[in-house]
């Protein structure tokens, strides 16, 4: 697997521009905390924000000499035990993905958490606990490691579980375990989130996640909530092959994005063929607005992105709203190759041109 080159998200404006410093956006935090005051905010109030604020400044300290490496975010259950195919199936998972290059993240406890940090080792695993009176002790394998941060919000884990990661693996656990993975797909569907593989991974045999898979088509395809390719978003299987693949395929050409002004751009690992750019135009021509797909070195708005600035990029006005078909698009990028079960409709229905709310 080829190492990132780092990853940058768009500029806080949220338009692609030319970011505010950093020295700048300090100075608006504490413009922030002085209005407080103003405000009359309450004890309790004031008490929230600042230790939110201390833990993010922490973790944000604790990630910073790691994220020249890709991370994947394990969820599971607690509960699962070492002799269960669910845990079994975790450390080789958690074993395949740091063979590959890659770091574990997961909530530091015990069951599919321990299980991702027994498979990729102590020096591939980093942490996130949450401080809870129950099931929550750090495990044996990060106990006492300097990658753990420890937190007192669940808001400010779930932050860095989405900023800090680029692919999530998702087995079997409960109430906890949907919640993640649901946040995540919901981001991602309505464009809050950059694009990234999330795989559910069942024990050899299993049906947990077909069985949620069959609701997910069901009653949320089948009842019109949902788009048909939302469902591209995801990947269920109980394969260990088919679950690694998921992941580091997503990277094989595809790199990362972000908007620049009104344009998405695809940062990719090496050029296109013509041949396929000219197949996205036709094959994906519903995904833009107006326009076309263009292969081009880095825009001149990039220029704050130093370290990616010899990738090339593949730009174009995107509708913002059919995620589903964007991770199509990633899909047959990666592949190199157009399939006609990704074909686009050959007029675009009055219906898809809704705006993404948020």
């Amino acid at each position: 697997m080829s190492k990132p080159r780092g990853r940058s998200r768009s500029s806080p404006e949220g338009n692609g521009e030319t970011p505010i410093s950093t020295e700048s956006l300090i100075a608006e935090i504490h413009e922030t905390a002085d209005r407080l005051l103003k405000d009359g905010a309450t004890r309790g109030d004031v008490k929230i924000l600042g230790r939110a604020l201390k833990e993010l400044r922490y973790a944000f300290k604790v990630f910073a000499p790691y994220r020249n490496r890709r991370k994947l975010a394990m969820f599971g259950s607690a509960r699962s035990k070492p002799d269960e195919p669910t845990y079994q199936q975790a450390v080789a998972f958690g074993r395949a993905l740091s063979q590959a290059g890659w770091m574990i993240l997961t909530g530091a406890s015990s069951g599919i958490m321990e299980a991702g940090h027994v498979g990729a080792g102590r020096e591939s695993s980093m942490g996130v606990n949450i401080l809870l009176p129950f099931e929550q002790g750090v495990n044996p394998i990060i106990a006492g490691d300097p990658k753990v941060v420890h937190l007192k919000y669940f808001f400010t884990r779930k932050l860095l579980f989405v900023k800090e990661t680029d692919a999530v693996a998702v087995l079997p656990g409960g109430f906890g375990t949907m919640d993640e993975a649901f946040e995540l797909l919901t981001l991602i569907q309505t464009g809050k989130r950059e694009m990234m593989p999330i795989v559910f991974i069942d024990e050899p045999g299993g049906d947990y996640w077909m069985i949620w898979d069959t609701f997910i088509q069901k009653c949320l395809l089948g009842r019109g909530y949902i788009s048909e390719s939302d469902l591209a978003l995801y990947k269920v299987t109980d394969d260990l092959g088919e679950a690694v693949a998921e992941v580091t395929e997503f990277y094989r050409v595809f790199h990362s994005m972000r908007f620049v002004g009104d344009r998405l751009v695809l940062r990719l690992q090496r050029p296109l063929r013509p041949e396929l750019v000219e197949a996205c135009n036709i094959e994906f021509r519903d995904l833009l607005v107006d326009g076309s797909f263009v292969q081009s070195a880095a825009l001149e708005a990039e220029a704050s992105d130093e370290h990616l600035k010899d990738l090339p990029r593949l730009s174009f006005h995107f509708n913002r709203r059919a995620f589903g078909r964007l991770r199509q698009l990633i899909n047959a990028i990666n592949r190199s190759e157009i399939a006609p079960e990704l074909r686009g409709p050959a007029t675009v229905k009055n219906e898809d041109k809704r705006p993404v709310e948020g």
